[in-house]
């Protein structure tokens, strides 16, 4: 190890201070550039001026504000950068519940974005690990000897504890545990003094086998020496087995040995007592045992009880960090609409049912004041919707109206491929199923009738622009692109934002056509057809997702005679409606519920319109 990276416990106290070394790293600059953030769902992404500097990741609002501070910014020791698995422009940077979703033009600038991140956030660990190691290889004195953590501290209180314990036997927390178990600390007694009783008894006996055994000896030493006196002196004593001491008594020649002790050990009462204190062992042996099965199935009671109390909670925790999740991150772009969306299709149409209701409550609340709003605009001749006009779609208009005309007026009540889908009243809505690469195209066809209108009257409110805020409740702005004729016009409008899904625009040519009957019994057929076309003045923006529409709506009027001479009035007149629609959403949604949301709006548009047009034409003049 060099000396600059470590401390040398024999030199001076100068050599004991860490070297400083500079705050921030040299040879690593700033790097700055355009990205895009992602805002919130109703701004999406906005370009922002980020800069990385001293491990520090700030934004501003553009290069030019950069003066009047940053917006935001993010400390990247911790930071959590997560390059984005299917967006190759993507990067997410998180720091525990801040996160900046970060877009940049291209995968290459994406790159050079982690590279210079992840090189600053190395050389800052780099230097801190350097400054960690000078700090902790070697103690100070004056901390070694300090009342801090010093070892000889350490080991006093070490030596405490274990005296303590030793002593005590138990600790504070196994007392009371152990509260109701004096039987079992009665019965370890109990064999203690079995113990000592036991040792004592094994002596006893072990002495007295000792005797024995050397009684034994002795008598098979007295054989022998018998045996070999007889070998040497063959006559036998007269006078017995007898020798006279000095003293002229008489003793035997060889006195029956009795071993020292012997006479003092109760055999049979000792076996006894060993037989006795070997029994009382077992049964405190066994009583213990009965008391520790009971005290371990009462311990394993509170086992599995602190067991389930920690599932219990370690559910409870990951619910809440997911909650916590789902709330911080709720409204990042990873949730909406796309076939890597992160919420599957019943959340994606909750979501879209709840944001569709909102929107029902405040059209409600604004439909008062919209209604005492007279609007009015002249209106052309009918002569100006017979003809075909004259521009550059021209061709194009009259091909789709007589498409229109062909197929839209033709029954499908009974083909298979349709499906009745909603029925109210006069109303009926089909449905034929329709995919394509993924994405729902199903075409909408509905018939409806309503009296006291005309069919004049309901196209004229739906094809023209003055009247659109007034019955169209999607629509968050749109304007006339070009005026092509009187009955022509190209209209660009931007659909309101219903979340999850993404923000939709439409930019379609609008013409209104009266076309003749070539029968006297036909009635004459109004139509409006919308049909989607391209302009230089609206091009496509990141914003929003472009849709793609074929629309018509087609009215017939009917009318019954009056009785006798009077003139005719709305109860006399009935308008039939065939209103259909073929619509490219532009992106990807779930088909589920793309069909649900179009079997609740539809309905109610035609409701709301033709209700609208009911209220906007009654006690004004008929206009056929």
């Amino acid at each position: 190890m060099s000396d600059n990276q470590s401390w040398n416990s024999s030199g001076s106290e100068e050599d004991l201070e860490p070297r400083e070394e500079p705050l921030h790293p040299t040879g690593i600059g700033e790097f700055s550039g355009v990205l895009s953030k992602w805002t919130n769902y109703i701004h999406g992404w906005q370009d922002r001026w980020v800069v990385l500097k001293n491990n520090t990741l700030s934004y501003y609002k553009s290069q030019d504000e950069t003066e009047y501070g940053c917006r935001g910014s993010l400390c990247l020791s911790k930071a959590v950068i997560t390059p984005h698995e299917f967006d190759e422009c993507r990067l997410d940077i998180s720091v525990n519940d801040s996160v900046w979703y970060l877009r940049t033009q291209d995968s290459d600038h994406r790159h050079q974005w982690v590279e210079s991140i992840e090189l600053h956030r190395s050389i800052r660990e780099g230097r801190r690990e350097r400054g960690g190691v000078q700090g902790t290889i070697i103690i100070p004195p004056p901390l070694a000897d300090s009342g801090y953590g010093s070892e000889s501290s350490l080991r006093r209180h070490g030596s405490m504890l274990s005296l303590t314990s030793a002593t005590s036997g138990y600790s504070a927390t196994s007392t009371s545990s152990f509260k109701k178990g004096h039987s079992l600390r009665e019965k370890l007694a109990e064999m203690e003094t079995f113990r000592d009783i036991l040792c004592r008894q094994v002596d006893t006996l072990q002495k007295y086998f000792d005797s024995c055994a050397d009684v034994s000896k002795d008598e098979l030493q007295r054989d022998r020496i018998v045996e070999d006196d007889e070998d040497d002196f063959p006559n036998t004593r007269s006078e017995g087995d007898f020798l006279h001491n000095n003293n002229g008594s008489k003793e035997k020649l060889f006195q029956s040995s009795s071993p020292k002790g012997i006479n003092g050990i109760d055999f049979k009462g000792e076996a006894i007592t060993f037989k006795a204190t070997t029994a009382g062992i077992l049964a405190t042996l066994s009583h213990c045992i009965d008391l520790m099965v009971k005290r371990e199935d009462s311990w394993q009671k509170r086992l599995d009880k602190e067991m389930e109390k920690r599932r219990r909670i370690e559910e409870s925790y990951k619910s809440t960090l997911n909650e916590l999740k789902k709330k911080s991150h709720f409204g990042g772009p990873d949730y909406e609409e796309g076939p890597n969306s992160l919420i599957n299709e019943d959340e994606f149409f909750d979501a879209v049912e709840a944001a569709l209701d909102r929107q029902d409550k405040i059209e409600e609340q604004c439909q008062t004041e919209k209604t005492r709003i007279q609007r009015s605009s002249p209106v052309p001749p009918g002569d100006v919707y017979s003809t075909v006009g004259s521009h550059r779609f021209t061709d194009k208009v009259e091909e789709m109206v007589q498409n229109h005309m062909t197929y839209s007026l033709q029954d499908v009540g009974g083909d298979a491929n349709w499906q009745l889908v909603v029925e109210e009243g006069e109303m009926k809505v089909y449905r034929r199923e329709v995919e394509e690469n993924g994405i729902v195209l199903d075409p909408l066809k509905a018939t409806h009738s309503v009296r006291g209108v005309t069919g004049h009257e309901v196209c004229h409110y739906f094809w023209d622009t003055t009247y659109r805020n007034d019955w169209e409740t999607t629509v968050e702005n749109f304007n006339v692109v070009e005026t092509l004729s009187e009955n022509a016009a190209i209209v660009y409008q931007t659909h309101k934002r219903v979340w999850p899904a993404s923000q939709r625009d439409v930019l379609y040519l609008s013409a209104m056509r009266k076309v003749l009957s070539s029968n006297e019994n036909d009635p004459d057929t109004w139509l409006v057809c919308n049909f989607s076309v391209d302009h230089d003045e609206a091009q496509l923006t990141n914003r929003c997702v472009r849709a793609k529409i074929n629309i018509a709506m087609i009215c017939q009027t009917l009318v019954s005679p009056p009785e006798g001479d009077k003139e005719i009035s709305r109860d006399n007149i009935l308008c039939k409606i065939t209103y259909v629609a073929n619509v490219n959403p532009g992106g990807w949604a779930p088909a589920s519920v793309l069909r649900a949301v179009a079997k609740r709006e539809y309905p109610k548009f035609l409701k709301r319109f033709t209700s609208y047009v009911q209220e906007k034409t009654a006690g004004k003049p008929i206009l056929f």
